[in-house]
């Protein structure tokens, strides 16, 4: 148990090296004077480089029954390859050095997160109560950033990266590795989850309300600047969110067992559906923050229900394959798509619209989620469940 501390240490500055990347990087890239659709495709790369690298570096961990190992790789990659990145200007050399950071950044966002689900297994603890070191590093460091970079500058945005993806290294190198599976570990396997149904409908599901999520982490500090914000306002936005997900992290022993799973989903996806109306109309930057609130609740509710949702979709000897698959769905593919189609709206209208057309794609992603829902027990698996939870309660 006391070795757990160090895992959320972990996540705790790991996921504030990403609150730079997410928050403060398409800015930095606007100071640099690219353009809005530059901008797009440069966010999309990261992505793109996730839909493979995520899978890749979780069927790996299977493989080697090892998750520590191989996020000690990815932080140590992305730490190397961040200090190159910043030192590039031209537009034509970014793209293809923002893939390689990400194929390492990327999974390793994901491979905390499994080694957490695995670790509150092994310890009995919840998975949310570590998980909520990674949104308070991320709020913390999204409030100290901006006051930070509004002082020394965004382009001097790689040292405060580069700190804390280096702390995050030493507390991964004393943190604990999850229990492995038994069953060894083949290619073929890992290849027949592409295969199953039931999991394909479902990333597909979460992929259409994830879509908007990126969305956002891809715009929204361009639209506060927009707005006639700047970086404290930005970091103050993050705060706020991150800090209400946190919360909500932190209260998941009792949410999560008053409701089933893709109910939780149909509840975000509708309040993502509300957040997105709102967003469209407000009429200065204070606004977004009282509406930032709502991100802490469609995130973590969507998120993490998700994430334990794929772990019954999986064999035990695949659950980092399986995480990493759905990781790679919600932040690689949503984000391309994402980000492209930011991009475009952007430099056609204005971050308005863009928020407009989010609220529309929000309310596809709740009726795919309804619809799935009553698929699934109208399932032979969702009918064995409910029968279950009968005999439970008689």
């Amino acid at each position: 148990m006391n070795s757990i501390w160090k895992l959320k240490g972990m996540l705790f500055f790991f996921h504030s090296s990403m609150t730079i990347i997410v928050s403060y990087l398409p800015v930095y890239l606007q100071v640099m004077g690219l353009t809005g659709s530059q901008i797009g495709v440069l966010l999309a790369v990261g992505p793109a480089a996730a839909i493979i690298a995520q899978p890749f570096w979780g069927f790996m961990s299977d493989k080697w029954k090892t998750v520590k190992r191989v996020l000690i790789i990815c932080i140590s990659g992305t730490l190397a390859l961040g200090f190159i990145l910043f030192q590039l200007t031209e537009y034509l050399l970014l793209i293809p050095m923002m893939y390689l950071l990400f194929s390492f950044a990327a999974p390793a966002g994901g491979l905390g997160d499994s080694l957490s689900q695995k670790v509150s297994v092994k310890y009995g603890v919840s998975f949310g109560s570590i998980r909520l070191w990674g949104s308070l590093g991320f709020a913390l460091a999204s409030l100290a950033g901006g006051f930070i970079l509004s002082h020394i500058g965004i382009t001097n945005i790689y040292y405060l990266f580069a700190f804390f993806l280096s702390m995050a290294l030493i507390f991964c190198l004393l943190a604990p590795d999850g229990e492995p599976a038994k069953k060894p570990v083949q290619l073929t396997n890992a290849l027949k989850l592409l295969k199953s149904p039931k999991l394909m409908t479902f990333l597909l599901m979460v992929m259409a309300i994830g879509l908007t999520h990126r969305m956002n982490d891809s715009f929204l500090g361009l639209y506060i600047v927009e707005l006639g914000g700047n970086e404290s306002y930005i970091g103050m936005s993050w705060f706020i969110g991150v800090v209400t997900e946190a919360v909500v992290f932190a209260l998941s022993f009792y949410w999560l067992r008053s409701f089933h799973p893709l109910t939780l989903i149909n509840i975000a996806a509708f309040l993502y559906f509300i957040r997105w109306v709102l967003m469209s109309f407000v009429p200065d930057p204070t606004f977004v923050l009282y509406i930032q609130v709502l991100h802490g609740i469609c995130f973590a509710i969507l998120y993490l229900t998700a994430f334990q949702f794929v772990t019954r979709l999986v064999p035990d000897e695949l659950e980092s394959t399986g995480h990493l698959l759905y990781i790679s769905v919600f932040f690689g593919i949503s984000g391309v798509i994402g980000s492209i189609i930011g991009g475009q709206i952007m430099s056609a209208f204005d971050l308005r619209t863009l928020y407009v057309v989010m609220a529309g794609l929000a309310a596809v992603g709740l009726g795919g989620s309804i619809l799935y829902r009553i698929s699934y027990f109208r399932s032979e698996d969702g009918k064995n469940e409910m029968e279950k939870l009968k005999e439970t309660s008689n």
